[in-house]
């Protein structure tokens, strides 16, 4: 699959028309089971999922870095619910250490550095560097309908070597996840089993369940 070229930039200013409102999806990413391959300070990934106004706001403490000599970074991100992504946007490093590619997977609990090299991405881009967060790129909405979790592969940078990433934002809209409702009626349900009628009381007009 060619890499997808396009790119958005805003053409406005982000805080008076508050973007931050189309970018909220991040209240809804399962921070805690958030990971990623190769990076270099554990659990490092989970700093640059934050709200839009603070998308500049970045420092060695809050960036994912990868390890040195090797740019790979291979991050999963679960949500809280179905989302329907419509756009990505990733801030990088300076000095060439911004990611130059990004593919994407979704719904997948299995990927690693050699599945990545063998599966079929659903979407991917030649990405720009994007200091301020004025670049987003655009999916092909109907691929990302029903999206539970996403896996980011950003296999390359501009020529350092290693990788840094201050900020990753998703565009898009969340539905509540309904399999907790759906359990919690089943299981409300009476059962034939859990109502055993004694022998000596059949036919004596006992009803079982609802």
């Amino acid at each position: 699959m060619p890499p997808f070229q396009g790119a958005c930039a805003h053409d406005h200013d982000c805080e008076s028309h508050d973007c931050s409102s189309s970018w909220s999806l991040y209240k809804h990413i399962d921070t805690q089971k958030v990971r990623c391959l190769n990076e270099a300070v554990e659990g490092s990934c989970r700093m640059v999922f934050k709200p839009w106004h603070q998308r500049l706001e970045a420092s060695s403490s809050t960036q994912l870095d990868s390890q040195e000599d090797d740019p790979e970074l291979l991050l999963h991100v679960p949500f809280n619910g179905a989302v329907k992504l419509t756009g990505i946007t990733v801030i990088g490093g300076g000095d060439s250490t911004s990611p130059a590619k990004l593919k994407v997977y979704t719904n997948r609990d299995d990927l690693d550095f050699s599945a990545v090299a063998d599966v079929p991405a659903v979407q991917e881009w030649a990405l720009l560097e994007n200091f301020d967060g004025q670049i987003e790129y655009p999916t092909h909405a109907a691929k990302f309908n029903g999206v539970h979790s996403i896996d980011l592969y950003f296999p390359s940078n501009f020529g350092a070597d290693h990788s840094t990433i201050t900020f990753i934002g998703f565009r898009g809209e969340f539905s509540e996840r309904r399999r907790e409702a759906v359990e919690a009626v089943y299981e409300t349900r009476a059962m034939a089993a859990d109502h055993k009628v004694p022998d000596d009381m059949q036919g004596a007009g006992w009803n079982v369940g609802m």
